[in-house]
């Protein structure tokens, strides 16, 4: 393989498998390229070259010695660093979180990935506590967009999702709260996997809001996604006793399933909201999207704007609690542009917290109503392309709207409700990526998968290499 920076995960795993190359010059020609490519991008917070080493090294030693090895062996990745990494201070993208206490074990679902024979790489910028939309992080310095320097990557997992779109890695981990992995899947222009809220364990990953948040993969190919998926999803057995996130949920096998055809799936597109808050460039995108199914319906969401203020409450009063004790204690080590929400937050009345929940039982139960008509929703993930570092507002609907917070939009009212969604990065040959939003109803990935799977053959989505970034 002579160009690893836009190798698939899966591709890298049956050339290790096959011996045309060993894992230790898998990881030594990964290290190379981030040594190269980050300080441009600034994806990457911290690497992990001994430990790779070591893991390269017994992939390299089971494969000679014909042990079985896993469907990721010697496959690098890298998480966001909000996930516990063993021997490594779990900091979430902060300054004050620095002298916290070494992790004394990988998060689970690394644990799941290094079973399966991934090699972790390092861990991967952020905005401060996961609370953003733009990486522009105060300590670590801003992640760029690969495809536009001057551009932002999205947040909070901008790292994420920049580090597979420079081709550092082939995939990678990130979390979303209210957008976190769609929104910077779709400005990096790189699949990225929001599972059902639940599916996924969170042991061993820093909270924003307990009750929104998931984790998640980013990749450059729908079948890498679903083959990565489909190891997060399985528990170690090796750990098995260790694990109790794992809440015995059967698995879906999903890479096996990606089959050539959308049979039986019943495609809506959101309109209503989804559209007011869309520019022009996205509207067009979304009407390419549309033109690709063989029929389609109109949906509109209800209560979509309430959904996103209720999202707004119940991230603010979770994570101002979460966070008052330190900032009683040390408020001047925050990030100044979180620091100011998260006190904002602390004073969040609880009758408003209450009232937002009550609101989320009912709208769960309007939403899920749409799923008897259709099977896939489609909406933008982002309402415009990736805007330059340090914009402070954006244009949409006639009103002007503070950048950070817009960003996440179109997101937010499907946080709400905790379903599944795949974004699929949409290439523009005289633009920037845009994405849309694959949602599905509860516990349905393969769904979503299959139909990105779709648009990924038809031309429509598709994840290649930053062009500045493709040699290694």
């Amino acid at each position: 393989m002579t160009n690893l920076a836009t190798a698939s995960a899966l591709g890298l795993a049956q050339a290790i498998r096959t011996q045309r190359i060993t894992a230790r010059a898998v990881v030594e020609q990964f290290d190379k390229h981030i040594m190269n490519a980050n300080p441009r991008v600034k994806a990457f917070t911290a690497q992990t070259r001994s430990r790779a080493v070591l893991e390269a090294e017994a992939v390299d030693e089971a494969i000679v010695l014909g042990r079985p090895v896993g469907p990721l062996a010697g496959v690098p990745f890298a998480v966001k660093n909000l996930f516990d990494v063993k021997g490594m201070a779990t900091v979430a993208g902060s300054k004050i979180r620095r002298d916290a206490p070494a992790a004394g074990r990988d998060a689970t679902l690394i644990q799941r990935l290094k079973y399966a024979g991934a090699i972790l790489l390092g861990t991967l910028n952020m905005d401060e506590f996961a609370y953003g939309f733009v990486t522009e992080n105060q300590h670590y310095g801003p992640t760029r967009n690969p495809h536009d320097l001057s551009r932002i990557a999205g947040g909070s997992s901008g790292g994420s999702a920049a580090a597979v779109a420079a081709g550092m890695v082939p995939f990678s981990l990130g979390t979303d709260t209210n957008g976190s992995i769609r929104v910077p899947a779709a400005l990096c222009g790189v699949f990225g996997l929001k599972p059902t809220y639940g599916r996924l364990p969170r042991t061993g990953a820093f909270f924003l809001s307990t009750s929104l948040d998931c984790v998640g993969p980013f990749a450059r190919s729908v079948r890498d996604l679903a083959a990565i998926y489909d190891v997060l999803q399985k528990p170690n057995p090796a750990i098995f006793n260790e694990d109790p996130a794992w809440a015995g949920k059967p698995s879906e096998v999903t890479s096996t399933q990606l089959i050539d055809d959308l049979k039986g799936l019943r495609i809506g597109i959101l309109g209503g909201y989804f559209e007011d808050y869309a520019d022009a460039a996205v509207r067009e995108a979304m009407l390419k999207v549309a033109k690709a199914f063989e029929k389609t319906s109109p949906v509109v969401w209800p209560m979509a704007e309430e959904a996103r203020a209720a999202a707004f409450v119940i991230t603010a009063s979770e994570s101002g609690n979460l966070h008052l004790e330190m900032l009683r204690k040390r408020p001047n080590d925050f990030d100044n542009a979180t620091r100011g929400r998260l006190l904002a937050n602390v004073f969040t009345p609880a009758s408003w917290y209450v009232q937002a929940q009550r609101f989320r039982r009912k709208f769960v139960d309007d939403v899920l109503k749409l799923f008897a008509d259709v099977d896939i929703l489609l909406a933008p993930a982002t309402p415009c392309a990736a805007i330059p570092i340090g914009t402070q507002n954006i244009h949409l609907n006639n009103a002007d709207m503070p950048a950070r917070a817009a960003m996440g939009i179109l997101t937010q009212p499907i946080s709400l409700v905790g379903l599944p969604v795949v974004t699929a990065p949409l290439h523009r040959p005289d633009g920037l990526p845009l994405g849309v939003q694959i949602i599905g109803a509860p516990w349905r990935e393969l769904n979503c998968l299959r139909v990105a799977a779709y648009l990924e053959r038809k031309g429509i989505a598709s994840a290649p290499v930053a062009k500045a970034f493709v040699e290694l």
